[in-house]
């Protein structure tokens, strides 16, 4: 049985890109660059960050018979991802439509496509992947209960569990209990504390503490440019600093940060030391354009 590092569970979509000086009202057409492809979804990329660093990785996802999850299986393996576990076909592969204006400001269109057809049925057919693991990784790309799934299966298997709740949505209680580590930003913390007073608070030490009590062994809020804040179980909380960069593009580093993350916990770091690493691999994501073609190898994390 292959043992993984890292296992993903998420998606897999094709972002089609397109520049235009001005983003259409209803009604009206504009004429925008020549369309870019590029492999992206929230369980790609972070497979992708996680191989390019070293970690002997897996992805489990399901995409079409088709082009766009021809490139994407294509991109995988070329990054050293091991897809014998992603499912193709049921359904066109996931696809974001993207425009994006002179300022830098984009609007996007997702369609899940095959994304939406990863099941529970699919996880538990993939049981055994997911005991071969480490850690498993997911994000909510895909339906609610395939997610619920992946973390309980998991848990029975003893594998680690990380979880980032993006896009950020209403989760069962047993699910947030049964994370290993629980990894959000500002807007996914206060969605999720959104009955809680600790999100008015306004700091991330007050997220942090409050999502504790909601049971995963330990937090992470990412701060930007700022870094990440980590805090554990037993109270300790420590803000981590990004290396200063110049930043071109942030598509994707959240990604990058979290696959980076996730390996590293399972290799052995203890909290504070992944999130450093973490914070390298997203710092180095931003200083190229791209997503998945901006992610950094462990040379190029080490030089900053």
């Amino acid at each position: 049985m292959h043992g993984y590092d890292l296992l993903v569970v998420g998606s897999a979509n094709a972002d089609l890109v397109v520049a235009v000086d001005r983003r259409p009202a209803a009604g009206e057409t504009v004429l925008g660059s020549d369309l870019a492809t590029h492999p992206g979804g929230k369980g790609a990329n972070q497979a992708v960050a996680a191989a390019r660093l070293g970690a002997t990785t897996g992805l489990l996802a399901r995409v079409g018979d088709d082009p766009y999850g021809r490139l994407l299986l294509d991109t995988q393996r070329a990054s050293g991802v091991d897809t014998s576990g992603v499912l193709v076909g049921g359904a066109p592969t996931g696809v974001a439509l993207i425009t994006v204006d002179p300022s830098g400001d984009n609007s996007i269109v997702v369609s899940p496509g095959a994304n939406a057809r990863l099941t529970p049925d699919d996880l538990r057919a993939a049981g055994e992947l997911l005991a071969a693991a480490r850690v498993v990784s997911l994000q909510l790309e895909i339906p609610l209960d395939t997610v619920a799934e992946a973390v309980a299966t998991a848990r029975r298997a003893g594998t680690r569990v990380v979880l980032n709740p993006s896009p950020p949505a209403p989760l069962p209680v047993d699910t947030l209990a049964a994370c290993d580590l629980l990894v959000v930003n500002e807007h996914e913390a206060r969605f999720l504390l959104r009955d809680d007073p600790a999100a008015a608070e306004g700091t991330p030490e007050a997220w942090a503490k409050a999502l504790l009590t909601r049971g995963p062994r330990s937090v992470v809020v990412t701060l930007g440019a700022a870094g990440a804040l980590a805090a554990q179980g037993d109270g300790t909380a420590v803000r981590i600093p990004s290396p200063r960069v110049r930043a071109v593009d942030t598509t994707g580093a959240g990604d990058a940060f979290t696959g980076a993350l996730a390996w590293r916990l399972g290799a052995g770091d203890d909290l504070a030391e992944a999130v450093r690493f973490a914070v390298k691999v997203g710092a180095a994501a931003v200083t190229r354009p791209g997503a998945q073609e901006s992610y950094p190898t462990a040379a190029e994390v080490a030089a900053l």
